[in-house]
């Protein structure tokens, strides 16, 4: 939003009020209006800065609430860091043995016989 000079709002009432047939004529009157909307001129003009303030603030410190609830509800591996490739990783496998495992016993899917 921008700003508002001092005598803009004085000015717009001014011309309103001309409108609907009411003349602010020079005086002690019309000063003390004049007076009132430069206060409330500056009282919207410092009310805006701090709400823009606010709103730096509070996008910041959502920002940080939104890293700790993605770290705190991450997978276990993806919240560290990719841990570095050593030398030993890239040794190729330990031999294997002679060895084979016997293969495992499948039930026939089936009726059962008996």
């Amino acid at each position: 939003m921008k700003t508002l000079e001092k005598d803009e709002l004085y000015q717009n009432l001014q011309e309103f009020l001309k409108a609907k047939g009411v003349a602010l004529n020079a005086g002690s009157y019309s000063q003390k209006i004049q007076k009132s909307c430069e206060l409330l001129s500056d009282a919207i003009n410092s009310s805006q800065r701090g709400i823009t303030r606010a709103k730096v603030e509070i996008d910041k410190t959502l920002d940080q609430l939104r890293q700790v609830i993605h770290e705190k509800t991450a997978p276990a591996g993806s919240a560290s860091a990719p841990k570095a490739k050593t030398a030993e990783s890239h040794e190729s496998p330990p031999p294997k043995t002679g060895q084979k495992k016997a293969p495992s016993r499948k039930r026939a899917k089936g009726r059962k016989q008996g």
